[in-house]
């Protein structure tokens, strides 16, 4: 009778990104199928083994994907439309990649039976998977669906790891999440009403499970931290009554995450399922509250070590609140577990040799998050003598952090102390301000403000990182990078430019590794979305611009062209939302400290000349609480310290921002508390749906809606995107549209590029002409 260790996913990139490198190779042509499969299985192998040695008891299969979870569910239950051509049986990897990233109609490996795709198809719509920066596909469905299993990956991956000695516990996305999460057409449909039509293939899963030989499976309901209405959680309960008994044996253990179970707990602990999984780091209260609603035979999964950030538990305070649990529960009841999956998490600390060594003992990633828990299931199981020096070296640790000098800096506080609420508006209305800024075509032509980072870029960046290239070397390099997309982007026809942020490696760490308060990793890497991953800045202390950062690269571009040039910035709600935020002081507090190092830039920045200034907030509505009740008080802070940010400037100066992934209808108004002049979204893949926010809002300043979708290899026609450009003008006036991607083009080749920017242009102009 023992306390047992559980693992709810872990990271699959690899700890070098070797998914990355072998889905890029095949995407590329330079692999085939086989080198590509045969990669990830050798993942799979390293990654069951490594937890099991690390003390997990119970490890996780089917938490791998070769791109997205929920892309694999939707394939797992058949949930392909029409247009990727399947047409039954086994999904290919084209269509799996189509699906996932889009296909210009050249099939790059041998195609599957299900002969799809063959002609250009779009990906399917992303977005931002709850409140994390991880992106997933967006299941599509439509009245009527039929759903039936097309792919035994959680039963191949269990018997994968059973040939390798390891009896893994399979994970499922779950049936009523995974309808939650659905897209559809149809506005009077709701995705939820095909429940009954996909709980077969649920059963169907479950019975392979266990006649392989498995005895848990986890299956994840992630929707339980979300407001739900009573028909939801009677469909909960209606899911759960019909799969519990589908396989004798079979144990189900239930998981939430991202937050509380709020008024959905009594539900939750209520269902025939055999575990049920608690966060503990977003929802402490929780606890008690299962402990005293749940049956005595009812298995809790503690989630008490935060999956989603990287700071260093204090064990023993843990283990005071752990303790009396398991005495009055009972060892064998009781799972230790991180909060959610570590897909979230970079691997491994060990690799980190370069960090400042103070900071470095306040962390744990998803390795040392493991041990972490070996440690107290040893402590519940055996006494605390068993792990002293481990529980010594964490209660010093904690200590340590609390009282270091390098958290707190008093020049901060004191600059924070004298901020004024006049600080945060600007100071004539859009109207008045809308007259003095510069005078452009209609439709002006801009991009988001990456451009195409080059194997060259990259390999000269990291020389220059090792001392390889000197500084004078590489400025030079950069220059001529520079000079090269400002000639080009003339050529092309822009009206707006872009200096292409060649110098930048990422768009939150570049501007961290110029700010106090934050340290960096070299090998800490978490997955975004597909092969696309990005090492988040470490926010340990007190924020401050000690320099210009960016105002030098934008002098040298401006010089280089009579047209405008935007300086380019991230916001400090982003880049607050895509660091590891220090947990010892509200989030509000620290994106203040932020927004006023940004201020500082954007003030320099006009100081230098430009006319127009780009503060992008991907980010702005990625923050926001999961249950509505916590919306406003977030919302107040964000737009607050946006405001902050763009609000030292005069009025002739055109503040621009740009927003991802953002479901808009519910924050509308928030956003247009913003107060930016220009606003660039992505809308290509919604096919312009989101603007309808804008339309009912009747928002007052320009929008740029993405006209084409730059996270996949497509280039879209003149046509293409014209038809979305027209979409946009039935729902809001020409005078207000800009033409621009959808995001950034960091993560695309030139050669697509230029010639979906070219398309882009050219759409700009017989819009123009339309106009005479």
């Amino acid at each position: 009778m023992t306390v047992t260790v559980a693992t709810l996913g872990f990271p699959r990139i690899g700890p070098r990104r070797e998914l990355k490198t072998a889905l890029e190779r095949y995407w590329s042509g330079q692999s085939d199928q086989k080198a590509l499969l045969a990669a990830a299985a050798d993942l799979r192998a390293t990654t069951w083994a490594r937890q099991a040695a690390l003390g997990a008891d119970h490890v996780p299969s089917n938490d791998f994907s070769l791109y997205d979870q929920v892309l694999d569910t939707s394939v797992m239950v058949g949930a392909i439309p029409a247009l990727y051509g399947w047409r039954g049986g086994p999904v290919s990897l084209d269509t799996y990649f189509a699906m996932a990233r889009g296909d210009q109609g050249v099939t790059l490996a041998p195609c599957g039976h299900d002969h799809g795709p063959k002609t250009g198809v779009p990906a399917q719509e992303m977005t931002k998977w709850f409140d994390t920066n991880y992106h997933y596909l967006a299941p599509e469905v439509s009245r009527g669906q039929v759903f039936a299993l097309s792919s035994t990956k959680p039963v191949d991956e269990f018997l994968e790891a059973k040939a390798r000695g390891f009896h893994t516990r399979p994970v499922l996305l779950g049936p009523v999440t995974f309808l939650k999460l659905a897209k559809t057409k149809d506005a009077d449909f709701a995705p939820i009403s095909l429940l009954s039509a996909l709980l077969p293939v649920y059963a169907e899963i479950l019975k392979a499970l266990a006649a392989a030989g498995a005895d848990w499976v986890q299956i994840d309901e992630p929707c339980l931290a979300l407001d739900l209405t009573d028909f939801e959680r009677g469909e909960l309960r209606r899911a759960y009554g019909a799969l519990t008994h589908v396989a004798p044996g079979l144990r189900l253990m239930l998981a939430n995450y991202f937050g509380g179970y709020g008024e959905n707990l009594a539900t939750a602990v209520n269902l025939p399922v055999d575990g049920v999984h608690l966060d503990l780091v977003r929802a402490p209260q929780d606890l008690e509250r299962a402990l005293s609603a749940s049956r005595e035979s009812l298995v809790l999964s503690l989630g008490v070590i935060d999956g989603r950030n990287i700071w260093r538990a204090d064990l023993p305070v843990l283990l005071d609140r752990l303790e009396p649990v398991v005495a009055r529960r009972g060892a064998d009841r009781i799972v230790l577990a991180p909060s959610c999956s570590l897909l979230h998490a970079p691997i491994d600390l060990t690799l980190e040799t370069a960090i400042d060594p103070e900071v470095r003992q306040w962390l744990a990633f998803a390795v040392q998050k493991i041990e972490e828990l070996a440690v107290l299931a040893k402590a519940l199981n055996t006494g605390r003598a068993a792990v002293a020096a481990e529980l010594a070296a964490s209660a010093e640790a904690a200590k340590a952090r609390r009282v270091s000098a390098k958290i707190h800096d008093p020049a901060v506080a004191a600059r924070l102390a004298v901020v004024t609420e006049g600080m945060a508006r600007r100071s004539a209305a859009f109207d008045r301000r809308r007259a003095q800024q510069l005078r452009l075509p209609a439709f002006p032509t801009t991009t988001i403000g990456s451009f195409p980072q080059t194997e060259a870029v990259r390999k000269a960046r990291s020389a220059h990182g090792k001392g390889e290239l000197i500084d004078a070397a590489y400025e030079s390099f950069l220059r001529e990078e520079t000079e090269r997309a400002i000639r080009w982007q003339e050529e092309v026809g822009l009206d707006v430019l872009v200096h292409g942020e060649f110098e930048r490696n990422d768009m939150v760490q570049y501007f961290g590794e110029q700010l106090s308060g934050f340290v960096f990793t070299k090998h800490a890497w978490v997955q975004s979305y597909g092969s696309r991953c990005v090492r988040p800045p470490i926010l340990f202390g007190d924020v401050s611009r000690p320099k210009a950062m960016t105002v030098e690269w934008w002098r040298y571009a401006q010089s280089l062209t009579d047209r405008p040039v935007k300086g380019m910035l991230t916001g400090p709600v982003t880049i607050l939302n895509w660091s590891f935020v220090r947990d010892d002081i509200p989030r509000s507090l620290a994106c203040r400290q932020i927004a006023l190092a940004i201020r500082d830039e954007v003030v320099d920045l006009e100081k230098a000349g430009a006319r127009i200034i780009q503060i992008d907030e991907a980010a702005l509505r990625e923050g926001l609480p999961l249950r509505r009740a916590d919306w406003d008080a977030y919302l107040a802070w964000a737009v607050e310290c946006f405001r902050l940010t763009a609000s030292g400037v005069a009025d002739a100066t055109q503040i621009h921002t740009h927003m991802c992934y953002s479901e808009f209808n519910d924050i509308i108004a928030a956003i247009g508390a913003m107060d930016a002049d220009v606003i660039s979204i992505e809308t290509a893949r919604s096919k312009m749906e989101l603007l309808d926010a804008f339309a009912d809002y009747a928002y007052p300043a320009e929008i740029g809606p993405g006209v084409y979708d730059i996270h996949s290899p497509r280039v879209p026609s003149v046509d293409e995107m014209t038809q979305l450009l027209i979409a946009a003008q039935a729902r809001l006036s020409s005078g207000q549209l800009w033409v621009n991607p959808d995001c950034g083009l960091k993560t695309r080749k030139w050669p697509e590029t230029k010639a979906a920017v070219a398309n882009m242009v050219e759409t700009a102009r017989r819009a123009r002409e339309a106009l005479v």
